[in-house]
């Protein structure tokens, strides 16, 4: 059997007094023992609160101590666990909430406002319940009745993740325990973690790859994660050498901030950060430009890696060891099956551009509710379509060259949009750059580029044309060059290419 409460309950008779989770800014720590009981105290009291089995219970939280508890402790008691995108709008936020069938939603302070708001014009009951998310506990959870809780099978569903698309409305991912576990089995492998491992929890417990690569992964090997609430670049190396990580999750946009914070390499040089057996990006392409940078100025080694809230995180990585990687790939495929097809499914040949296909036990059941949508992702013998474009090489190794809908087609050529931003980024004054396609009379698109400078960094459109120009020759170069202060991003940094057209 592969469920959370399988895993937290062997954990828990194996190492029960080694730590799970390290809060910083609270001090508190949080054994696997804590863990087991904790998740039986919270499976009772959603119980006693009137849910079953299998009920959506949602989480509008930071994170926290709390937030870890409520995370696994719903799974743990057979509910399915909901964590909510804090950057959703009210009107996602109020589809969410109502289209998972949410029966209880746990909400820190600084939500609870937009939350009861929402929740007015939802016609059912929803219950709520204020949280801190640094408390170890909660107050409802004293003097519970000792209940049993439900037994739960790897192919209950465990979790409900809406995606933070582009366009439309968000799609609802159903993942299973067995989904869950294969993906934090598929981590746990591919990076050779041990329970001697430790990791620095960066990312929100909102987005499938804070839930899955740093909190499921170290549950799956047992080793330990430091839980802050949120990023800080200021104090980021700080708790690396504090509490001896070995190992870093992070993404692109971390890592960029990280080699242009001013003091970076003084807070880096400062500790001593020598445990650090490699650093993780995914979530989003990694320009190898931004992968040589940060090697070469934190001595860090960097793996890329890539997967999808469809497959519960992990779908392809490169090799530990430096001399066997490829800069500009996320690597090979780990415990998935992968491929590349034209639009008939044929299958192509390395070096073929088409769409990329995976196959594998951490591939979602479906999308809630959305049967046509779950028809058109998954081939009735399992393949999942990414909507990613790129191309599989001779050794094995994918790269990614855009997504489906953000191809840009000039001229009948298609054009990925990430090789304009990795030619735009080797500018030394541009931060982040993004480029997407608008409408065009002749060529049917052109090509706009936004931009975003480094803070003290002076740059024109004229001298980013002319550098496009060297780069990328004239039919590549953008038509339309925009200045930003920032682009817009999803949850786990990656950019909302399409959203771009909404601010052009």
């Amino acid at each position: 059997m592969r469920t959370v409460r399988d895993f937290i309950d062997q954990q828990a008779a194996a190492r029960p007094d080694q730590a799970f989770l390290l809060a910083p800014e609270t001090g508190l720590e949080f054994t696997y023992g804590q863990l087991q009981t904790d998740c039986r105290s919270l499976g009772k009291f959603l119980l006693q609160s009137g849910l079953k089995k299998g009920d959506k219970v949602s989480l509008m939280m930071h994170n926290g101590y709390q937030t870890a508890r409520l995370f696994l402790g719903a799974m743990y008691g057979g509910f399915v666990v909901c964590p909510i995108n804090l950057l959703a709008q009210p009107s996602q936020l109020q589809y969410i909430v109502d289209h998972s069938d949410t029966r209880l939603v746990f909400v820190a302070a600084e939500y609870l406002e937009s939350l009861q708001a929402v929740l007015e014009n939802i016609p059912r009951p929803i219950g709520l319940v204020p949280v801190n998310v640094d408390a170890t506990s909660l107050p409802e959870e004293n003097g519970l009745p000792d209940l049993p809780l439900p037994g739960i099978h790897e192919d209950d569903d465990a979790m409900l993740m809406y995606t933070s698309g582009t366009t439309g409305t968000p799609k609802g991912v159903v993942l299973t325990h067995k989904n869950v576990i294969t993906g934090g089995q598929y981590t746990s492998a591919a990076h050779q973690l041990t329970p001697a491992d430790r990791v620095l929890c960066a990312l929100p417990l909102y987005h499938i790859n804070g839930q899955i690569v740093t909190t499921i992964a170290p549950l799956v090997h047992g080793g330990s994660v430091v839980m802050p609430h949120r990023f800080s670049v200021s104090h980021y190396w700080e708790m690396v050498a504090q509490y001896r990580c070995t190992w870093l999750n992070i993404v692109p946009t971390i890592v960029s901030y990280l080699l242009n914070a001013p003091d970076s390499r003084t807070h880096a040089g400062n500790s001593n950060i020598r445990h650090v057996r490699f650093c993780r990006s995914a979530s989003s392409s990694l320009p190898p430009s931004l992968h040589h940078a940060f090697e070469n100025k934190f001595g860090i080694s960097m793996i890329e890696t890539m997967g999808l809230t469809e497959t519960a995180a992990p779908v392809f990585s490169n090799p530990l060891d430096p001399d066997k990687r490829k800069y500009g790939s996320p690597g090979l495929a780990f415990g998935n099956e992968a491929k590349v097809i034209d639009p008939r499914g044929n299958t192509l040949a390395p070096h073929q551009q088409g769409e990329i296909m995976v196959r594998g036990e951490n591939v979602m059941r479906g999308y809630y509710k959305a049967p046509e949508l779950t028809a058109s992702a998954l081939e009735p013998d399992g393949w999942l379509h990414t909507g990613d474009l790129g191309y599989v090489d001779t050794d094995g190794f994918y790269f990614i060259t855009g997504r489906l809908k953000e191809l840009i087609i000039k001229g009948g050529e298609n054009i990925a949009p990430r090789e304009i931003d990795e030619a735009l980024l080797k500018h030394p004054a541009v931060l982040e750059a993004a480029a997407v396609g608008i409408p065009d009379e002749h060529y049917g698109q052109e090509i706009l580029a936004c931009v975003v400078l480094k803070p003290g960094s002076h740059c024109t459109a004229e001298e980013l044309h002319d550098f496009s120009l060297k780069e990328l020759g004239k039919y590549k170069t953008p038509k339309l060059i925009k200045f930003m202060d920032t682009l817009p991003k999803g949850p786990s940094g990656k950019v909302q290419r399409l959203k771009l057209l909404d601010r052009a």
